[in-house]
């Protein structure tokens, strides 16, 4: 899962960028509103997290206005120093989904992205299942025929997107936008080789069905298939 991280303080940007990287994500890191707002609209991102005072001619407040107006309806966290309730009313009026305020500990905001980020799911268990397979993003714990599964922490990022997404076809553009960072050097060939490290690890070695599919000319689905 691919996020956008969007702060002016490098200290705090680049915390929270080591620190959702060691959990899997892919992280990109925005220094001010104006290229913030850029890579927000044209983005592809699972969650945004925005600080609300940037320096630029825009605050954070009017990047989650563009992106709402834009119909762009990614999670948005927003940080700011501001603790004042007038202030949170403030940030979730402008479209936002969430709000922590500064200082925090990473171990919360981490809780709370990936709160947002089973929002529109069902959210009685954090545990992604398709057929006999299962994924906690939580415990980073992948199981098949209750077979537990060694996984890098790449290939644990593709295949959470993929449980994401069951049955919908994911092109390789569409992966590696949500998989990778942007600044990542990756060949549409690199997707081809993750997914065959995820059919060795989780197709080849069970008798039942493949969940992996190649669409030939389109991507990727997750999908049984005899």
């Amino acid at each position: 899962m691919r996020i956008l991280v969007v702060e002016d303080e490098h200290k705090i940007a680049n915390a929270i960028k080591r620190g959702l990287e060691q959990e899997t994500f892919a992280v990109d890191v925005c220094y001010d509103a104006d290229s913030g707002r850029d890579s927000a609209l044209t983005g592809e991102y699972d969650v945004v997290i925005l600080d609300r005072m940037l320096p630029g001619e825009i605050e954070g407040l009017d990047i989650c206005r563009a992106m709402r107006e834009e119909d762009i309806h990614t999670p948005v966290l927003m940080l700011t120093a501001k603790d004042k309730i007038g202030d949170r009313v403030t940030g979730l009026n402008a479209g936002a989904d969430d709000y922590l305020v500064k200082p925090f500990a990473f171990e919360e905001l981490l809780a709370r992205v990936r709160a947002l980020l089973r929002r529109p799911k069902d959210t009685q268990s954090t545990v992604l299942t398709f057929a006999d397979l299962s994924l906690d993003p939580t415990t980073f714990e992948v199981r098949r025929a209750n077979r537990p599964i060694e996984l890098s922490s790449k290939e644990f990022a593709l295949l959470e997107y993929l449980m994401r997404n069951p049955g919908r076809i994911l092109t390789k553009d569409v992966i590696i936008a949500h998989v990778w960072d942007y600044d990542a050097d990756v060949l549409p060939n690199t997707v081809e080789v993750y997914m065959g490290y995820l059919r060795n690890k989780i197709d080849k070695p069970f008798r039942g069905p493949s969940l992996i599919q190649t669409v030939r000319g389109f991507g990727y689905k997750l999908e049984e298939k005899d």
